[in-house]
């Protein structure tokens, strides 16, 4: 498969947002992640500004905003928030690895991460009109950076006034992890841009790159659900909690991604 010009900028841009990681491994697929995707979307931004339509400019504004405060807000709970580095110690994602694990990540996730934008710098690379999907992907994905961004700002509110309690308030009421539903969204709709205007092996690589970000998202759903059940697990009101608000859809039934045993 021949990659457009665009596609291999766009790559070289993610590897230079992510490099973060390698401060620490773990950065690549969080600060790096935020970043790489502001990144590509300020470029797409400059290289299609002439050749864009109105819609995929918003939608490179919305990756720019996405990126931005995803790669700060988790910048600033790395470095100031210490519970959550004792968190991350505790698992081993602190712990120092040989580089050849460094520069593997550091390919893999700029590669992920072009692949999970590459809808959008498709269909300007093959020139396709605006359609229906295109605005119906802008609204799914808005939809998702506001539902992430509240979702972050209700937890780190509910914590602030009792750091020791899961947070059950605002969307939380509905899912139990609607920061992961939303990013879900948001690479939803870009998903959804490309319908109309991908073609051929195009739609190989914007379908990995959806697929990919969908099981980091299930996967960190998962991680995040063994964490809770440690520290809350012998807590009722967890459990009640936990056993009947969805996990990661809101109103499907799907409660648990991992197999609970609680002590009676």
């Amino acid at each position: 498969m021949v990659f457009p010009k665009a596609i291999l900028i766009l790559f070289a841009v993610a590897l230079v947002c992510c490099s973060f990681g390698f401060k620490e491994l773990v950065w690549f697929m969080s600060v790096g992640y935020g970043f790489a995707v502001m990144g590509i979307g300020l470029a797409q931004l400059i290289m299609f500004f002439n050749t864009s339509s109105l819609a995929v400019k918003l939608f490179d504004v919305l990756l720019v905003v996405y990126g931005f405060r995803l790669g700060y807000f988790l910048l600033m709970r790395e470095l100031k928030n210490a519970n959550y580095k004792k968190i991350l110690d505790s698992t081993g994602s602190t712990k120092k690895v040989p580089i050849f694990v460094s520069l593997f990540m550091w390919l893999y996730c700029a590669a992920m991460y072009d692949a999970q934008t590459a809808a959008l710098t498709y269909r300007v690379v093959n020139a396709a009109a605006d359609n229906a999907a295109l605005w119906i992907g802008l609204v799914i994905t808005a939809l998702g950076v506001v539902g992430e961004a509240l979702s972050d700002k209700q937890k780190s509110d509910a914590k602030k006034v009792n750091p020791k309690r899961f947070c059950d308030t605002g969307l939380y009421k509905f899912v139990r992890c609607p920061n992961y539903f939303s990013e879900i969204l948001v690479w939803t709709g870009v998903f959804v841009s490309g319908f109309g205007a991908l073609q051929g092996g195009q739609w190989a690589v914007t379908i990995l790159g959806y697929l990919l970000i969908l099981v980091v998202m299930i996967n960190g759903a998962q991680r995040l659900e063994k964490r809770h059940e440690k520290n809350y697990g012998s807590d009722p009101e967890y459990v009640k909690y936990a056993d009947s608000t969805p996990i990661l859809f809101p109103f499907i039934p799907l409660y648990h991604l991992n197999k609970v045993e609680r002590k009676k």
